[in-house]
């Protein structure tokens, strides 16, 4: 079980990293985005180049990330039945899903992308688009994200297998660490909070003290 859980943990230390650079990508997509619309507004040029790092940006985001998502718990559920379900029950629910749903599907995709990505990058495979880019670069995102996924359901699945065992936290419940900025209002918030009580406490004083 041990073992278990220090390869969850080094497979959760992966995507968190991962996660955390990619999600950067966002950023730069806007970027481009707002470049190119200037660029086309202002001296009516344009490339369709732009237009595709743009949405390359936002599949690597969408796929590289999910793992990531998948880390933190964020992933969508439908609650309406297994809500009403104990802890213990939901897990079970979890485990059966990832053996029987998400492991094969995952391994369908490896499956077909990895050939797909291989034919466009030995073929050198142009997007058809005029001045459009190579198309390995998005297309090896497919197998790679896919692949990140794999290994946080396997991390998930050895998670939820020691909760059972009573060898581990529930796996479900959501760590909400704030934000630095949210610690910085909190002081600020604390600090006017301690001075005005110390204003009220100077000023209660000076009444008593009046004659």
């Amino acid at each position: 079980m041990n073992a278990m859980l220090a390869i969850s943990r080094a497979i959760d230390a992966i995507n968190d990293r991962v996660g955390r650079a990619v999600y950067w990508l966002v950023l730069a997509a806007v970027l481009i985005s707002a470049a190119n619309a200037i660029v086309r507004k202002a001296f009516d040029m344009s490339s369709n180049a732009y237009l595709e790092v743009q949405w390359y940006l936002f599949s690597a985001v969408f796929l590289l990330c999910a793992g990531y998502t998948h880390l933190k718990n964020e992933h969508i559920r439908i609650d309406v039945v297994a809500g009403r379900f104990s802890r213990r029950t939901q897990t079970w629910i979890d485990v059966f899903g990832t053996v029987f749903f998400l492991f094969p599907m995952v391994a369908l995709i490896l499956y077909e992308s990895w050939p797909w990505f291989l034919r466009a990058w030995h073929s050198g495979e142009v997007s058809p688009s005029a001045g459009g880019l190579i198309l390995w670069p998005a297309k090896i995102l497919v197998p790679v994200g896919f692949f990140l996924l794999a290994l946080q359901a396997v991390s998930e699945l050895f998670k939820r297998i020691a909760f059972l065992k009573g060898a581990g936290p529930d796996p479900t419940e959501k760590i909400i660490k704030k934000t630095p900025e949210e610690e910085l209002a909190e002081e600020i918030l604390r600090a006017r909070g301690e001075r005005d009580l110390a204003l009220e406490v100077e000023r209660l004083g000076e009444g008593k003290t009046t004659p």
